[in-house]
C-alpha cells in the first residue's frame, strides 16, 4: 500500500550515460507520485526531472506507486539500489547531494588508509601484492561484470582490489583517489575530458580505456603476471669429466675436460661432483677450446675451464653445468 498524494520516493534500478539524452536512470516509485519537473536527490546526486518515459518508451508526465519509469535531468549518475526522495526546493536537493558526495570522498580515502595500515604486516609476511583499481563505465551492469571478472583473476601471490566502481565519466575525484591509493583507473566506454587527462598525466596516474570486457581482463591478467617476481627453474645442460689439471699463476687451476653429455656454456652455473657428492657450486671463470675463448662446448669435444674462486679440482671429478631459466606462469 502507498499514498499517491505526496512527494515521491523510490529506488534506482539502473543508470547510464546516453550520448543524446545525458544521464538516464530507470527508477521504480515506492510511494507518492513522481512528476515531470520534480526536484529529487538520488544517492550522491540530484536533479530536476526533464522527461519521463514508461516501459514501452512512451512519454508520460506522472508515475504512481509501483510504476517503473525512465527519467532524465540528473546532474550525475546514481548507483543501482540508491534511494531517491523528491523535495520542493532545488537548492536543498543540491546541498544534500553535495554533502553526501563530500562524505563519500572522505570515507573512500580513510577506508583506503585504514585498509593499508591494517594489512601492512599481513602483506609483509605473506609477500602478497595487489593491483588497486578504480573502474568507471557507462552502465552498472557492465561495471559489475567487469569488476566481478577482474576480482576472480587467479594469479599466485597477487590479487585485484577495486576500491571504487561507478557509472560516469572519469573525474578529478577519481584521479585524486588514485594518487592517494596508488591505483590505476579503468574506463569502460567512457572518456576523460582534457583537463582530467592532463591532471592524471601530471600526477603520474595511469588511465586505461576499453570497450571490450575480455580485452580489459586479458591486459590486467598479463599485467599481474608481469608484476610478479620472475620464477626460475634450474635446467641441467650437460656434464664434463676432468681429465687433466693445469696450474697457472694468473688464473689458478685450469681443468682439461671432455664433455660427456649435453653442453656447457660460458654463462653456466657449475657443480663440482666428486664420487657423486657435491663439493662446490659456483660459476665458470673461463671456457676455452685450445687457446680461444668460446661461448659453448658440446658433447664429444674437449675444453679447458676454470671455476670462480675455486682451485681444488682433481682428475676424475665431474662438473655439472646448469642454467636458471624463467618459468612462464
Amino acid at each position: 500500500k502507498a499514498n499517491p498524494n505526496r512527494l515521491a520516493t523510490g529506488t534506482v534500478v539502473e543508470a547510464k550515460l546516453d550520448k543524446g539524452r545525458g544521464v538516464v536512470a530507470t527508477v521504480i516509485v515506492n510511494n507518492g507520485t513522481l512528476k515531470v519537473g520534480d526536484n529529487l536527490v538520488i544517492g550522491n546526486t540530484y536533479g530536476k526531472i526533464r522527461t519521463m518515459s514508461d516501459d514501452v518508451k512512451h512519454r508520460i508526465t506522472t508515475a504512481t506507486p509501483s510504476q517503473p519509469v525512465e527519467i532524465t535531468g540528473l546532474m550525475g549518475i546514481p548507483s543501482a539500489g540508491d534511494r531517491f526522495v523528491c523535495l520542493e526546493d532545488e537548492k536543498q536537493a543540491r546541498q544534500i547531494a553535495e554533502e553526501r558526495t563530500s562524505r563519500q570522498r572522505e570515507g573512500d580515502l580513510q577506508k583506503q588508509k585504514r585498509a593499508s595500515l591494517k594489512t601492512l604486516f599481513k602483506e609483509a609476511e605473506a609477500e602478497e601484492k595487489e593491483l588497486v583499481l578504480i573502474i568507471r563505465g557507462d552502465t552498472h551492469g557492465t561495471i559489475e561484470a567487469l569488476k566481478s571478472s577482474l576480482e576472480k583473476i587467479n594469479v599466485e601471490g597477487f590479487h585485484v582490489n577495486v576500491i571504487r566502481s561507478s557509472v560516469g565519466a572519469i573525474t578529478e575525484n577519481d584521479v585524486q583517489l588514485a594518487v592517494a591509493s596508488n591505483a590505476i583507473i579503468l574506463g569502460f566506454n567512457v572518456r576523460p575530458i582534457a583537463m582530467v587527462r592532463d591532471m592524471a598525466k601530471h600526477d603520474g596516474v595511469e588511465i586505461r580505456l576499453y570497450n571490450v570486457i575480455y580485452k580489459a581482463i586479458e591486459e590486467i591478467e598479463a599485467a599481474l603476471k608481469g608484476m610478479l617476481a620472475p620464477e626460475f627453474e634450474e635446467v641441467v645442460t650437460g656434464q664434463v669429466e676432468v681429465r687433466n689439471i693445469f696450474k697457472s699463476s694468473k688464473v689458478g687451476t685450469i681443468a682439461g675436460c671432455y664433455v660427456t653429455d649435453g653442453s656447457v656454456q660460458r654463462n653456466s652455473g657449475v657443480r663440482l661432483l666428486r664420487e657423486g657428492v657435491v663439493i662446490y657450486e659456483g660459476k665458470l671463470a673461463s671456457l676455452k677450446r685450445f687457446k680461444d675463448d668460446v661461448r659453448e662446448v658440446r658433447q664429444g669435444y674437449e675444453c679447458g675451464l676454470s671455476i670462480e674462486n675455486y682451485n681444488d679440482i682433481k682428475e676424475g671429478d665431474v662438473i655439472e653445468a646448469f642454467l636458471d631459466k624463467e618459468v612462464e606462469r
